[in-house]
């Protein structure tokens, strides 16, 4: 555009050069209107064109700001998301260690407490068995003596107060468990459920006159009328065995008879049939 300008400005020079000093065409006045105009625009174009290369280069730097401000918040931004992240893996396994140390210190204290629940165990047991030892040497230190209870209790079964009998040959065995006299309170509270009707039960006491107390005085009669009660429940074989056990164990005495006369009324040998 200089060059046009520098070239428009010539040509209107050498035109007021060449033009004689008398006259001037009016080709050349109107040439050189022309050429004043197309100058004046230049310049125009010039102005405007300068003015939006100004305006454009204030947005590239605008642009450029921008872009630079925005990548430094990113790299800001990247910096800090990475730091979290080692930050975050270095809680992550702390707290991991953390719950580890947890979990073992509960490990810990479960056997802990197993321990001391099995300690306590013991010691409530070891308590409660001291307890029924005392509580047993009181009632046997308030107990009557034993021959005024067996006594008693004999007395009244022979009255036939069953309950008060019963009582008091349970309070026996319950303070003298051990004596001889203990076999006996057995077979008569068995003679007592036996009158009663009570078969089963009268059975479990002749039982223990017969395991606990095999040579007493009562033995011979206890599975004498434990062979009568197993009839009566309608378990002839098993009640036939135990008479003619009677007969075999005590062949002379008075329960011997007595089983060899149940057995004729059955029916049947007195004993067993060889094979």
């Amino acid at each position: 555009m200089r060059r046009i300008s520098i070239t428009l400005a010539f040509l209107a020079a050498l035109c007021v050069a060449v033009i004689p000093a008398w006259g001037v065409s009016k080709e050349i006045v109107q040439l050189q209107t022309q050429v004043e105009a197309l100058q004046q625009q230049m310049g125009q174009m010039k102005q405007s064109f300068d003015e939006r290369m100004g305006v454009l280069q204030h947005l590239v730097e605008q642009s450029t700001d921008s872009v630079n401000k925005v990548a430094a918040s990113i790299a800001d931004l990247q910096g800090t998301l990475q730091k979290q992240q080692t930050d975050s893996g270095a809680r992550i396994d702390q707290i991991s260690g953390q719950i580890q140390a947890l979990n073992d210190t509960m490990d810990e204290l479960k056997a802990r407490l197993t321990k001391l629940s099995k300690q306590l165990e013991d010691m409530q047991s070891a308590q409660q068995s001291l307890a029924a030892q005392q509580a047993a040497q009181q009632q046997q230190q308030n107990a009557p003596p034993p021959d005024v209870l067996y006594n008693n209790a004999l007395r009244d079964y022979n009255a036939a107060k069953n309950d008060l009998a019963t009582q008091e040959f349970g309070d026996y065995i319950k303070y003298y468990p051990n004596t001889d006299l203990a076999g006996n309170s057995y077979f008569y509270l068995a003679e007592i459920q036996f009158r009663q009707g009570n078969y089963q039960q009268a059975i479990q006491n002749y039982d223990q006159v017969l395991q606990n107390f095999p040579g007493g005085n009562k033995a011979a009669a206890g599975e004498l009328k434990k062979g009568f009660a197993l009839i009566e429940l309608g378990q002839k074989d098993d009640g036939v065995a135990a008479l003619r056990h009677v007969i075999q164990r005590y062949p002379r005495s008075n329960e011997a008879l007595q089983a060899r006369d149940r057995l004729r009324k059955l029916g049947v040998s007195t004993t067993a049939a060889r094979h």
